[in-house]
C-alpha cells in the first residue's frame, strides 16, 4: 500500500511539474519573434573571420546575438549552389547543419526557401539549373520534393522549423517565367506545393509569402488580393523594410509600415512579421531608432498578430561582405544598434 501511495504521489508531483512548466514553454513559442538572418555566418568562419565582444573577448556569433535578445534564426536554402562565399553556400546540407547548431542555442528557426541555385529578390527569380527545361508539371513536383525532402532532412536531424518561407520577395513571382505573377493561377499553384510539402512534415509549421516594400499597401494589396481570389494557401504575410533601399528616412515611411502591417492582419485575417530588415551600419543611432520603431509597429498589430523582427545578415561586417546594411563594427564587434533587440 506504501509503495502503491509513493507511485501515485510521484506521478501527481510529475504532473505539476509539467503542468507549471507547460505555459512557460507555450509562451516561448508564441513570445515576439527576434530575428537574424546568418546564411554568411559558416563561410566567415570558414574564411577566418573572428568575432568578439564589447570587452574584447572572442565569442561565438551565435552567442553574441543571443546576448543582445535575439532568440530566432532565419536560413536560406539554395537548390544546387555553388562555393561563391557570398554567394553561394547555402545547400540544404549545411543549412541542416546551421539549424541545428542555432537550435542548440536555444534558437527558433525559420527557413527561407529561394527555389534556386542563389539569390532570388524582386528583380531576379531564375529557376535551380536542374530545373531549367522543365514543364510546369514538372516544377510543381520540383518544389513540393525540394520543399518536402529539406524539411524531412531537417526533422531526421531534430530540427522542425517555427516558419517556412515559400519564395523569396517574390512580388513578381518565382520561377519565372512559368511562376510570374502574369501567370498568378501558376504561381499560386506552385506556392500551394510548398505549403502542401511543409504541412506534410508537420501542419504545425507556419507558412509565409513574403514581399518587399512592406511600407506601400499598394503593391501589398494588389498581390494578397490576387493570392485570395486564387486561393493560395499560407499562414503568415512577410514583410521586408529597408528605408536604406527607397532613399528615405525611417521616420517618413515607419507609419506606413505600421498601417500596412495592421491592415494586411485585418484585411486577410493573417499574422504578419517583419522577415527582413536592415539599416546603414555606419548610421549606428539611426538604425537602433529605426529597429526600435520597427519593433513598436510590430508589437502595434492588434489581436498579437504582429509575430515578429528579423534583422537580414547583421553578423555580415562589410570588410567581409561588401554589405553596407549589417550591424556590426570593423573591429569585430557587434553593433549597438543591436541593442534594439534587447528591450
Amino acid at each position: 500500500m506504501k509503495k502503491s501511495l509513493k507511485i501515485v504521489s510521484f506521478l501527481m508531483l510529475i504532473g505539476v511539474a509539467f503542468t507549471s512548466c507547460k505555459p512557460k514553454m507555450i509562451s516561448e513559442k508564441n513570445s515576439f519573434s527576434n530575428g537574424a538572418d546568418v546564411g554568411w555566418l559558416p563561410q566567415m568562419e570558414a574564411t577566418g573571420y573572428k568575432f568578439y565582444d564589447a570587452d574584447g573577448s572572442q565569442k561565438d556569433c551565435l552567442q553574441l546575438l543571443k546576448d543582445r535578445g535575439i532568440n530566432t534564426i532565419r536560413l536560406r536554402v539554395w537548390v544546387n549552389p555553388n562555393d561563391d562565399k557570398a554567394s553561394g553556400h547555402c545547400s540544404p546540407e549545411e543549412t541542416v547543419v546551421m539549424a541545428v547548431r542555432a537550435q542548440k542555442m536555444g534558437m527558433r528557426i525559420m527557413i527561407d526557401f529561394h527555389y534556386s541555385d542563389s539569390w532570388a529578390d524582386p528583380g531576379k527569380q531564375n529557376k535551380p539549373a536542374a530545373w531549367a527545361k522543365h514543364s510546369f508539371p514538372e516544377l510543381l513536383t520540383d518544389v513540393y520534393q525540394h520543399t518536402y525532402d529539406v524539411l524531412k532532412m531537417l526533422k531526421k536531424a531534430g530540427v522542425t522549423p517555427e516558419w517556412v518561407q515559400v519564395g523569396n520577395e517574390i512580388p513578381g513571382g518565382m520561377l519565372w517565367p512559368e511562376g510570374s505573377t502574369d501567370n498568378f493561377s501558376q504561381l499560386a499553384q506552385l506556392l500551394d506545393k510548398g505549403y502542401e510539402a511543409t504541412k506534410a512534415i508537420d501542419p504545425k509549421i507556419k507558412v509565409i509569402v513574403h514581399l518587399d516594400e512592406g511600407n506601400k499597401s499598394e503593391k501589398f494589396r494588389w498581390f494578397f488580393d490576387k493570392a485570395t481570389e486564387n486561393k493560395v494557401k499560407y499562414d503568415v504575410i512577410g514583410l521586408s523594410y529597408y528605408p536604406y533601399w527607397i532613399k528615405t528616412d525611417y521616420q517618413s515611411t515607419i507609419l506606413d509600415l505600421e498601417n500596412n502591417l495592421k491592415d494586411m492582419a485585418t484585411r486577410y485575417n493573417k499574422e504578419v512579421m517583419v522577415v527582413e530588415v536592415g539599416g546603414d551600419f555606419e548610421q549606428v543611432q539611426n538604425t537602433k531608432e529605426m529597429l526600435e520603431a520597427t519593433i513598436k509597429a510590430v508589437k502595434r498589430v492588434p489581436n498579437n498578430k504582429g509575430l515578429g523582427v528579423i534583422y537580414w545578415e547583421p553578423q555580415g561586417e562589410k570588410s567581409w561582405s561588401g554589405y553596407q546594411l549589417n550591424a556590426w563594427l570593423s573591429d569585430g564587434k557587434p553593433s549597438p544598434a543591436l541593442d534594439a533587440f534587447k528591450n
